[in-house]
């Protein structure tokens, strides 16, 4: 199993899902840091889709090896590990570079559903993104 996850959304410190899913206590930041692929803004969340180029920038955590924390993970990004072609979000290893250069793998949640109209955020950093303007 992999003991890390790199999140790029609303599980980033300062949204509090974490603590309200009662998970965060089994998390533990590593590094802000960066994966190769596109984000878009949904409205209420980012979505990140496997691309060739682009950065989305989050952060790494470990965690617990406990699988409740993936299963409530899981549960939180919509991925069925039973369904994963009608999941929301599907849970995939990505490589992730660290602010130190690092390289190293970690779940990453994908997006699994049309994009439609949604606007890329081509600085492919969310919080930056929410920033008033």
């Amino acid at each position: 199993m992999i003991e890390r996850v790199f999140v790029y959304g609303t599980l980033m410190s300062g949204f509090d899902r974490q603590r309200r899913a009662g998970i965060d206590a089994r998390m533990r930041f590593v590094s802000r840091g960066w994966m190769t692929a596109a984000l878009y803004d949904l409205g209420l969340f980012p979505a990140a889709i496997p691309a060739g180029e682009g950065r989305v920038c989050g952060e790494l955590y470990e965690i617990d090896d406990d699988p409740s924390v993936v299963r409530t993970l899981d549960q939180i990004e919509g991925f069925r590990p039973d369904s994963p072609e009608t999941s929301l979000y599907v849970r995939a290893e990505a490589g992730i570079t660290t602010e130190d250069g690092t390289q190293v793998p970690a779940w990453v949640y994908f997006y699994n559903a049309p994009l439609g109209r949604a606007e890329r955020i081509d600085s492919g950093d969310y919080l930056e993104h929410l920033r008033p303007k």
